[in-house]
């Protein structure tokens, strides 16, 4: 039997009455007073619409101060999108702008230092409304107003240094005792807003036209770009644009890009890298086909689809081609974009006598296409067929026999052999 020493017994003991001495001592100790957290809150800004590029835009806003107790400073800020801007300097305010970052586009950024106290339960207005200014390439943009009771850190996104305003302060004036409306409206240190313009994006579209035999690969590059003059913001987490890709008929997609993801074997939908696009920017989206068959005028067809595009009005650009003009025979290049490269080709093509894809060597099959003794013929599937009536055919079949006899009497004899051992 074990046996616990008497030593354990006694710390055990005296570790439960120091620790009782301990807890009692604590507990007759005098409270001390915990000055209350700032409570701050940010009236919930509305929506503003008919923003005239060029033209300036009012912001107005509130701040509650919902604590017990009187703030003596606080910093309001606010972040806009690249489609607007600041158009009045307050000389209590440090502008910056903060990269793009987590699927969010770069912002306009000001933190102004209102220096002076904020009563408790009363409601808190600027002098004038925050004053803004749409550039020409507004269109769908936010602003964000934020208050708090300690000066705000730089962003973690990096950015350009802050810069002082030059004009008039930033002052908050009283407008009156809080309500239980206005409680129940600034119940967030934040509120942002969306703020439309009337402006128009010109989104378009460019397919390509392409040539080649059948067997090769061919690369199609289907483009997308915004001719503006606006940029186009969407909600977080969806794409800027959707683009419809249908692939030529005789066809068949060896990669596609990848933003781009299969309906079918023929039908893709490509999207972009962010939920905006700015003036002159796009995306490209790279197919690598395979003519498979010919098909006298294959064509395939770009379109844009997924969200609506009211600011697009001009539909002229808006579908495209996918064009493949294709021989019947095969041929030793690639192409890529319409054009012929190099000398091989990376699919079907015959590279110093032997082939790439799916050889057999030194007449074994392997892969059902031939390497050391030149390009097999291609069906119109892409596969690899003998020449019906072709010379070569017969000593080919008649070695591929010769090879299965031979190879059946190997297994014979060796069948053989390994009974008579037993």
């Amino acid at each position: 039997m074990t046996h616990t020493l008497p030593g354990r017994r006694l710390s055990r003991a005296a570790v439960g009455v120091l620790a009782a001495a301990t807890l009692t001592g604590l507990a007759s100790l005098p409270a001390v007073a915990v000055a209350a957290e700032p409570d701050l809150g940010i009236g919930q800004l509305a929506p503003i619409t008919g923003a005239q590029p060029g033209s300036g835009v009012d912001v107005p806003f509130s701040v509650l101060n919902k604590g017990t107790e009187e703030v003596g400073k606080v910093w309001v800020s606010y972040t806009v999108t690249s489609g607007l801007a600041a158009a009045d300097s307050y000389g209590n305010c440090m502008y910056s702008t903060e990269s793009s970052a987590d699927e969010e586009p770069e912002k306009a950024v000001a933190v102004c230092a209102v220096d002076q106290p904020l009563k408790p339960g009363v409601l808190y207005v600027p002098e004038q409304p925050i004053g803004l200014k749409a550039q020409d390439s507004a269109l769908y943009d936010k602003v964000r107003v934020s208050v708090d009771s300690t000066e705000p850190g730089p962003s973690d996104n990096g950015g350009s240094d802050p810069v002082p305003g030059t004009g008039a302060p930033l002052k908050l004036v009283e407008k009156g005792p809080a309500t239980d409306a206005d409680r129940a409206s600034h119940g967030e240190a934040s509120s942002s807003a969306d703020v439309t313009a009337v402006n128009t994006a010109d989104f378009a579209l460019t397919g390509a036209r392409l040539k080649g035999e059948v067997g090769d690969k061919v690369t199609a590059s289907v483009k997308f770009v915004n001719d503006g003059p606006a940029w186009v913001y969407r909600e977080l987490g969806q794409g800027a644009a959707t683009v419809d890709v249908r692939i030529p008929p005789g066809t068949s997609v060896v990669k596609a890009h990848d933003f781009c993801s299969p309906v079918t074997k023929t039908h893709y939908t490509c999207g972009t890298s962010q939920s905006w696009v700015n003036p002159g920017r796009g995306e490209t989206y790279p197919f690598v086909l395979r003519i498979d068959k010919a098909v006298e005028g294959a064509t395939g067809k770009v379109s844009f689809t997924g969200a609506d595009r009211p600011f697009d009005k001009n539909a002229a650009n808006d579908t495209a081609d996918l064009v493949v003009d294709a021989g019947a025979g095969t041929t030793g290049g690639s192409s890529t974009g319409g054009s012929t490269s190099g000398g091989s080709s990376t699919g079907g093509s015959t590279t110093g006598g032997s082939s790439t894809a799916g050889s057999t060597t030194g007449g074994s099959a392997s892969g059902g296409s031939t390497t050391g003794g030149g390009a097999a013929p291609q069906t119109a599937t892409g596969g690899n067929l003998a020449a019906t009536g072709s010379s070569s055919s017969l000593p080919l079949v008649g070695a591929s026999a010769a090879a299965l006899v031979a190879g059946g009497g190997i297994f014979y004899a060796v069948r053989r052999r390994a009974a008579a051992v037993k």
